[in-house]
């Protein structure tokens, strides 16, 4: 069994047994599992210059999430900041079904990302030409367009289990919602290379974990905003 299988597989088992317990984390782990899936079908018809960078990068942007989860089980203070507020609101039952969607996608793509993408870029950036930091940075872009794809998918699939009444506000609204979610990751996207480059670029690691002292504060600051405080 491959490791993306096994991957949309721990997901799927972790969605069945938080719907079962009225859990909210299953909202974002939902739309997560969607999309990953339609990355792996975007892998499979050769959408990307590079695949086997992208498959690493899928995998080690997964471990983060699962690693921030097995923290915040274990013991809440040891999870990421983002990730306690994001996993708390899920508990809180004023918590809206949107805003704990856009919780995790804010913590996932604006935290985690960063982290995955030094990762995967750090072993090579220092001898590697513009030429191709540009194709990495193409290949990162096109998951813009599979983002897309999938927005509407999560509204039918995700989103309406729990809170059936969007469905009227989706049909009233016809693609503009889509369209401004898909802008809304893809701004979000492109700052996230923008701050991976700067920890790239940054010499020193104290000089690092300030910026990524940053990184995290302007996703806590995007959480506050989603939660209208």
């Amino acid at each position: 069994m491959s490791t993306e299988t096994l991957v949309l597989d721990r997901m799927g088992t972790l969605i069945a047994r938080w719907e079962s317990a009225g859990d909210r984390r299953a909202i974002f782990l939902g739309c997560y599992r969607l999309m990953t899936a339609n990355m792996l079908t975007a892998l499979q018809a050769g959408e990307f210059h590079d695949a086997r960078w992208v498959r690493a990068l899928l995998e080690r942007f997964a471990d983060y999430y699962f690693d921030a989860l097995a923290a915040y089980e274990h013991s809440r203070a040891a999870a990421p900041a983002i990730w306690r507020l994001t996993h708390d609101a899920a508990r809180d039952p004023g918590t809206l079904t949107l805003q704990n969607l856009m919780l995790g996608v804010n913590a996932h793509i604006c935290y985690d990302l960063v982290l995955t993408l030094v990762d995967l870029l750090e072993p090579e950036w220092a001898g590697r030409d513009g030429e191709w930091r540009d194709r990495r940075r193409a290949d990162h872009r096109r998951v813009n367009h599979v983002i897309a794809r999938t927005v509407d998918a999560v509204q039918d699939t995700v989103v309406e289990r729990f809170s059936p009444r969007l469905d009227l506000l989706d049909q009233a609204l016809g693609p503009v919602d889509e369209w401004v979610a898909s802008q809304l990751i893809r701004r979000w996207r492109e700052g996230v290379w923008r701050s991976a480059v700067q920890l790239l670029e940054t010499p020193t690691p104290e000089a690092r974990a300030a910026l990524l002292a940053d990184v995290e504060a302007a996703a806590l600051g995007r959480a506050d905003a989603i939660l209208l405080r």
